[in-house]
């Protein structure tokens, strides 16, 4: 990739019931990843922009879940993301 050439936006979904782990629902690059993102704000799902962790996630499947290492990363976005939505865990609908 040349250094004038922009970095494709990439995003990734997760879903959590709050009794299993998360799981990877939909994730893509480009205008996938727009598409991801577009859904996401028209629901009103928190956003958290972290490439770092996006990376790591993109090498996973869909429906897999996150593998253990992931699991604080994740549970403070989680917890940020119910926090911005009022919620707790005993008051979040999952």
């Amino acid at each position: 990739m040349s250094e004038n050439t922009p970095d494709l936006q990439k995003a990734v979904a997760l879903f959590y019931d709050g009794q299993n782990t998360p799981t990877i629902t939909a994730k893509g690059v480009g205008e996938l990843a727009d598409e991801i993102i577009d859904i996401a704000q028209q629901n009103d799902v928190p956003l958290c922009d972290n490439p770092a962790l996006i990376d790591l996630l993109m090498t996973l499947e869909l429906g897999d879940e996150i593998p253990e290492t992931l699991y604080i990363a994740i549970a403070h976005i989680i917890s940020f993301a119910w926090q911005l939505q009022g919620k707790s865990p005993d008051q979040a609908e999952l």
